[in-house]
């Protein structure tokens, strides 16, 4: 197993410039303050994701200030791990940290703050209650809005990361076909590709992994169980890992041995809507656009329409980043133009219930003159990798 080339990682004058655009988006939704909690903003902004518990962590934002909030006997280890953040209130064990984010806010004039949307609703309530009792209430709502067009366009360097991993998870999926073998369990395959994860040099290894043979392939996200291959079944295999932090995410489905010509029929239309979905990816166009092309194609062969099965019961595609599902995403409503730097997956799944499914599944980033593949898609049902 070839280890991945590891690009550099995001340093601190991009996430500064990440801060700035923060800022200035803050400044034109008339937002004084915005509170970031863990999980991947705080990784997008900070380089660590942290976890939330029930004891509060957070990082307040104001136009002139960072600081960060934590439970005072935390401070050595919030140090250490945030070293880029001198600045930072604490509050002890019999506090609550929501008043005193909202003294904070009270302190520095906020009239308007605004809060990760992946805070939790019980962190979320207790804040919005702390704020609302100050004399002088603060107007809470959402970050959504400021922080999703700063993630949805990716640098560079971000985009260099999601090749590595992707081409790493497409190098496993190539090494696992040529390994797999009627008689495997599911579970050994699936540590199998975890191996092949770490050995390759992915973050850990498998950030998910879902692997599904026959009849259990009609459901998009699998079955519970271990099922074990039988010869003449289909494959279907759905698995990413991440490279600091950026994720990767792609889907196969094959056959060791022919199927009925059903199953290679409808293999073919899945990777014509594939593409047609690709084709359509243009810049200024809407998502939405983008999905409807798939399902265009799934309807000129009498499939779906809509989310009718057989047919596809799903969106086309999602963003793709730091989360392995972030928007905008390729469905019906998402009216999003496409723009430079946005990434997404490509799987209009082909469902027939009760006996099969199809889904193949890549990425593509958009640039000046159109879709870029992060990897190469398959081009046969029985020979995945040529």
């Amino acid at each position: 197993m070839t280890t991945a080339s590891r690009p550099p990682s995001i340093g601190d004058a991009e996430r500064q410039q990440r801060l700035n655009m923060l800022r200035q988006s803050m400044s034109d939704s008339d937002v004084d303050a915005v509170l970031i909690t863990p999980g991947s903003n705080l990784r997008y902004f900070f380089g660590e994701a942290f976890y939330e518990s029930e004891r509060f962590v957070g990082v307040l934002i104001t136009q002139d200030r960072i600081l960060f909030i934590c439970p005072k006997f935390e401070e050595s280890a919030i140090r250490a791990k945030f070293p880029q953040i001198p600045d930072m209130a604490f509050w002890e064990e019999h506090e609550n940290p929501f008043v005193l984010i909202a003294s904070l806010l009270a302190e520095k004039g906020c009239r308007r703050c605004a809060l990760d949307p992946e805070c939790s609703y019980g962190h979320a309530a207790r804040l919005f209650d702390a704020l609302g009792q100050r004399e002088k209430a603060i107007a809470c709502g959402s970050a959504a809005a400021i922080i999703a067009p700063l993630r949805a366009t990716k640098s560079s360097r971000e985009i260099d990361l999601m090749i590595a991993a992707m081409q790493l998870t497409r190098s496993v999926h190539r090494l696992i076909s040529e390994w797999i073998r009627p008689g495997m369990k599911a579970s050994q395959v699936i540590a199998e590709i975890d191996r092949l994860h770490r050995a390759g040099g992915a973050d850990s290894g498998n950030s998910f992994c879902a692997v599904q043979f026959g009849e259990a392939t009609s459901h998009p996200h699998g079955v519970p169980g271990d099922p074990e291959l039988q010869q003449g079944e289909l494959i279907l295999i759905d698995t990413g890992c991440t490279i600091d932090g950026y994720n990767s995410d792609i889907t196969r489905t094959y056959a060791l041995s022919r199927l009925d010509r059903e199953i290679e029929k409808l293999w073919h239309i899945e990777k014509e809507a594939q593409q047609a979905a690709f084709d359509a990816a243009a810049i200024g166009t809407p998502c939405e656009v983008v999905d409807q092309a798939a399902r265009d194609v799934l309807i000129g062969y009498g499939l779906g329409p809509d989310y009718a099965l057989p047919g596809l019961p799903h969106r086309t595609g999602h963003g793709i980043g730091l989360d392995i599902h972030e928007g905008p995403y390729l469905v019906k409503g998402d009216r999003t133009p496409l723009a430079t730097g946005m990434c997404f997956s490509n799987e209009p799944m082909i469902v027939v219930p009760g006996r099969f499914g199809i889904r193949l599944e890549d990425h593509f980033y958009m640039t000046d003159s159109g879709p870029q593949w992060f990897t190469e898609p398959q081009q046969d049902l029985y020979r995945p990798f040529g």
